[in-house]
């Protein structure tokens, strides 16, 4: 399927590892320019390289924490100074960061609060005049489903993604005058670096495979048996973001292989 996506100009943050880089992935392989923007440069320079010599596209690396308002700036200007337009915003920013409410200082939700909700908002608002000026285009936040559905020990992340979702709400019905559509994703078990390094820091008994395969059965459950890919995680961000889902907004989607009990 084609997703219309040639020549269209998609901004990805947290885009050097994970869902970020298969996002980046899946939208330069149907067309699209890409900017991508992490903290590391040298990761990020990297997943840039890797990704266009894969694919082809025009992928731009840009040194960013999102965290930073003069950096969110930065990105922006850099995406429309460089390529031109601003068509698509992938929200993707943030870490998974949960614990026992007590032990969350003001200071562990201030960090959260700062890098998953407000990096969101300050990317949005940046985004906002060039997407107008491109006739439109899509915002997708990357949430999880604690947002939807929060466990014990699941602060701060299930609060700021719970905001999350009510800002990608809010904005759909605010923004659908503009034509800019803003739909969420909500990851459950996803393959991604942040688990990897938990492996390598446990050691690295089991293999790799056999690590996923247990976070899948213990105690999660999860139906479909399996952790997800990334790539499964790119793919749907991409077709979101096309012209093939224009009459798609203000929804969430569960990417959990069955996880979730709320729909």
């Amino acid at each position: 399927m084609d997703l219309g996506l040639e020549g269209m100009v998609a901004v990805v943050t947290g885009g050097s590892e994970g869902i970020g880089k298969a996002a980046a992935r899946s939208l330069g392989r149907e067309g699209a320019r890409v900017v991508i923007c992490a903290r590391r440069s040298d990761v990020l320079e990297r997943a840039a390289a890797e990704i266009s010599a894969e694919v082809g596209a025009t992928i731009l690396p840009v040194q960013a924490d999102v965290s930073r308002p003069d950096d969110v700036e930065r990105l922006i200007a850099a995406a429309v100074e460089r390529l031109g337009r601003l068509d698509i915003l992938v929200n993707n920013a943030g870490t998974s960061r949960g614990g026992p409410f007590e032990a969350a200082s003001d200071e562990i939700w201030q960090q959260d609060l700062d890098l998953k909700l407000f990096g969101a908002i300050r990317t949005t608002r940046a985004a906002l005049r060039h997407l107008r000026a491109s006739g439109g285009g899509s915002i997708v936040n990357l949430l999880n489903i604690g947002a939807k559905q929060p466990g014990a020990r699941s602060v701060p992340t299930s609060v700021s993604r719970a905001a999350g979702l009510a800002l990608t709400k809010a904005l759909s019905k605010e923004l659908a005058v503009d034509k800019i559509r803003v739909n969420a994703v909500l990851i459950g078990l996803i393959k991604s670096g942040q688990h990897e390094r938990r492996w390598r820091a446990q050691g690295g008994a089991a293999s790799l495979q056999d690590f996923y395969a247990d976070m899948a059965r213990n105690p999660r459950a999860i139906p479909l048996g399996r952790v997800g890919e990334a790539e499964e995680a790119g793919d749907l961000i991409a077709f979101l973001s096309s012209p093939r889902a224009s009459y798609i907004t203000g929804v969430a989607i569960n990417l959990d292989g069955g996880e979730s009990g709320a729909v």
